[in-house]
């Protein structure tokens, strides 16, 4: 082998290196864009009572609920004190919130958030008491309690106050502890289905086809354009934790709609790639006037026994109607960097730019979905 054939065999290898490398990057794993049937979470929420605060729970006067639910709780433990006068202020009453993890078995322990709901300034340093978490259905699913973590503080005088973060929300690590499963046994089912993030058509048959390709049969369908539906195979009957571990591992490449996304409070613009625009004209210029008053003080001379002394107004108006932009034309099917490229050559400002693609989307130039945050 000459050195010059070595040399256009390394060339060779490392051409297709480089192309190979190109085409992964732009393939996704099935399991960063879908969502398998019955691997989901569920939310748990309670109401529960914040105690050991320092003067900054709830004002037993005004919130009502706090003082109820303070007085149910000293009767369940044996202490009268309904027909007491109760003026504490070191309770807050709280909605205590968390996500049940999927396949969560007993004993496990989960994080819980806890918020404020009456007038309590700060719930640092104060315990929750033991809070049943109910599901969407009613049940009892977890039971809460433990320190409250804030993570904020706030501080103040008779002429200054300072606060950071919020003091009236907390978390509890490991603050729950799980103590009813969710009967859903993955292995046993017999068909399994695969629902997009990100509907698409296109997107759905490209994961049906490579789940095929490696399964080596038709087991996989496009339903829709959220939905695969995926028979289990014989391979993996009674089995089917293996084979979404392997289906999730394929890769595909996503296809998504053309689509410009504004947010017209921070005026911030995305495009996506495939954005497109039909020949247009643009032009773009708004009239300005400023108006400057500068008065000027005259005066009699030095020694002189006659005149007064007065404020002589002075106006200065400027007038700029932006003659020095030009209209611009965008030839058809331009691309996301022409587009942008042309609009900053007129000097747009994202602000304009909104305006402006609102206005191209409106003459039906816009070869793109617009969705206005």
């Amino acid at each position: 082998m000459t050195l010059t054939r070595f040399l256009k065999g390394i060339a060779t290898g490392l051409t297709a290196l480089v192309l190979t490398a190109t085409a992964a990057g732009a393939q996704t794993r099935i399991k960063d864009i879908v969502d398998f049937e019955g691997v989901r979470e569920n939310m748990l929420i309670g109401y529960g009572l914040v105690v050991g605060l320092n003067g900054t729970g709830d004002s037993l006067n005004s919130a009502i609920f706090t003082r109820e639910s303070l007085v149910g709780m000293l009767e369940r433990l044996g202490v009268n004190s309904r027909d007491s006068s109760l003026s504490t202020d070191n309770v807050a009453a709280v909605m205590v919130t968390a996500t049940l993890p999927p396949f969560s078995t007993q004993g496990t322990r989960i994080d819980v958030s806890i918020s404020a709901i009456g007038d309590a300034e700060d719930l640092l340093g104060g315990t929750l008491l033991v809070t049943p978490l109910v599901g969407a259905d009613g049940e009892v699913y977890a039971v809460a309690q433990g320190p409250v973590a804030t993570g904020a503080f706030s501080a103040q005088g008779q002429a200054a106050s300072i606060s950071r973060g919020v003091p009236t929300g907390g978390r509890i690590a490991n603050g729950a502890i799980v103590e009813r499963e969710i009967d859903f046994k993955l292995n046993m089912m017999e068909t399994v289905r695969i629902a997009l993030r990100n509907p698409d058509f296109t997107t759905s048959r490209r994961i049906a086809q490579a789940i095929n390709a490696f399964v080596g049969g038709p087991i996989a369908q496009s339903v829709d354009s959220g939905t695969v539906r995926m028979l289990v195979p014989d391979a993996y009957r009674n089995n089917a934790v293996a084979l979404i571990t392997d289906i999730e591992q394929l890769r595909v490449t996503p296809d998504n709609i053309a689509k410009v996304v504004i947010d017209e409070q921070t005026g911030v613009i995305v495009m996506g790639e495939n954005v497109r625009i039909n020949t247009v004209a643009i032009a773009q210029g708004n009239l300005t006037i400023r108006i400057t008053e500068t008065p000027q003080v005259s005066q009699p001379q030095p020694f002189s026994e006659t005149g007064e002394t007065v404020e002589v107004p002075r106006t200065q108006i400027e007038i700029d109607d932006e003659s020095d932009n030009r209209l611009t034309v965008l030839p058809t099917t331009v691309t996301l960097q022409e587009l942008v490229d042309g609009l900053n050559a007129l000097g747009v400002g994202p602000r304009d730019m909104i305006s402006i693609l609102q206005a191209i989307k409106a003459s039906g130039a816009l070869q793109a979905e617009l969705e206005v945050l």
